[in-house]
């Protein structure tokens, strides 16, 4: 049983169709990357399954519950969290109050504390920081805080728009590296990402997407030794 399948979603803004029937599933434990350039449908596909857009057609299903008419915050409390493009974190609260705002749906002050402890042992430079305001955090430590933020809320499924975007070769590494351990602790990844070849090293399968439609999917080793993909999104091939 997947975790989360989309069958034939679409997704209009006004009159204009912008997602043509896609389907995708992730399983339990995976990461999976979506590919494309810009204006494929990506983000508006992330948008999508945290509720923040709502589909014209098609359905989204969390262990087989059709999540695709509830709102947004519902969808926080069945466990999945968006860490959104261009990180948006609060710069004007402290790194501890982004990251309880990021535990609203929460009910029991332990488990908060517990999952908080967590995050900061995960990203210490979050511990480090915790009274500092999060205007004054580089752009790694912002993006790390917008995670540990997703994290507070315990997801099954964090949802990841270009993290890399605008951070050195090396942050990009370590968010990367980061990403691989929250894994590890059994949370299912979806990635849309630029930087395709840190993508596909990271994920164990991943979709490419053409104008809002999906026109390859594979295993990450399969897409990477695939000539389009490499010529497209890879920097090699043909040249």
């Amino acid at each position: 049983m997947a975790l989360l399948e989309v069958l034939d979603l679409r997704v209009k803004y006004g009159n204009i169709e912008v997602l043509h029937g896609i389907n995708l599933r992730v399983n339990e434990g995976e990461i999976v990357t979506i590919l494309g350039a810009n204006g494929a449908g990506k983000s508006t596909t992330l948008l999508t399954l945290s509720g923040l857009v709502k589909p014209s057609g098609g359905s989204i299903a969390l262990r087989e519950l059709p999540i695709h008419k509830i709102p947004a915050h519902s969808i926080v409390k069945l466990g999945i969290a968006q860490v959104p493009e261009g990180r948006r974190i609060f710069n004007t609260l402290t790194v501890q109050e982004n990251l309880n705002l990021g535990a609203f749906v929460a009910k029991d002050a332990r488990e908060v504390k517990k999952t908080q402890d967590w995050i900061y042992a995960l990203l210490p430079v979050l511990a480090e920081r915790q009274q500092q305001l999060g205007g004054t955090l580089s752009g790694g430590e912002q993006q790390m805080l917008a995670i540990g933020r997703a994290l507070m809320s315990q997801p099954k499924v964090l949802l990841l728009d270009e993290p890399s975007l605008g951070l050195a070769p090396l942050l990009v590494k370590t968010i990367f590296q980061t990403l691989r351990e929250i894994n590890g602790m059994g949370v299912t990844i979806v990635l849309v990402e630029q930087n395709a070849r840190a993508a596909l090293k990271l994920a164990h399968r991943g979709y490419v997407m053409e104008l809002g439609n999906i026109v390859l999917e594979g295993a990450s080793a399969d897409l990477m030794a695939n000539s389009q993909v490499q010529a497209a999104y890879l920097g090699t091939g043909s040249h």
